[in-house]
């Protein structure tokens, strides 16, 4: 079967990005921007606000590995899809917690998701389901920054490093680490 895709902003793309980065059957994890009127918009345009796009990961991945159910289920887990418009104190509309579906069955899943992660939240969780959209990569410095920049970088130590290392430990049989182990 070949490879999907699944589109998801869950806050900076730093932090999502590293950790899909760590899945099995994840091929490749792109960041970028959807969602938006702005043509090619550039990251000081995003974090501007006034665009319209999120910033976003684009994950291509083996649906005979993992399904996409089950990379809805880790998105949940390692963001706050409670947050309206931010994650912790990255505020805006960039920064929403964003679904865009590629078709009406990851469509169907995504709803399937929202319902089986509400239990775990207090409030309700505001994630959005949006339709697909243009996808523009983000700049090249933006791509595998946690794996480059990583424990060098305040934000990433405060930040990314915490919600990799809770998904590492709930998701230890879904690390391509520990494949084959």
């Amino acid at each position: 079967m070949a490879e999907e895709i699944a589109t998801l902003a869950g806050g900076c793309f730093w932090c999502v990005e590293a950790v899909f980065d760590d899945v099995i059957g994840v091929g490749s994890v792109e960041s970028g921007y959807i969602g938006g009127k702005v043509v090619n918009p550039t990251y000081k345009q995003v974090c501007g606000g006034d665009t319209g796009h999120a910033e976003a990961i684009r994950i291509a991945f083996d649906p005979e590995v993992i399904g996409y159910g089950d990379l809805l289920d880790i998105f949940f887990h390692v963001h706050d899809p409670s947050q309206l418009n931010r994650q912790g104190n990255d505020v805006g509309t960039q920064y929403r917690s964003a679904i865009f579906p590629h078709s009406p069955e990851q469509e169907a899943e995504a709803r399937a998701a929202i319902v089986r992660a509400q239990p775990d939240w207090p409030g309700p969780i505001v994630t959005t389901i949006e339709p697909d959209a243009p996808w523009y990569p983000a700049e090249d410095y933006h791509q595998e920054y946690f794996a480059r920049e990583g424990m060098g970088n305040g934000y990433c130590v405060a930040v990314v490093a915490p919600k990799l290392a809770k998904f590492r430990k709930s998701y230890a049989n879904r690390l391509k680490a520990n494949a084959g182990a």
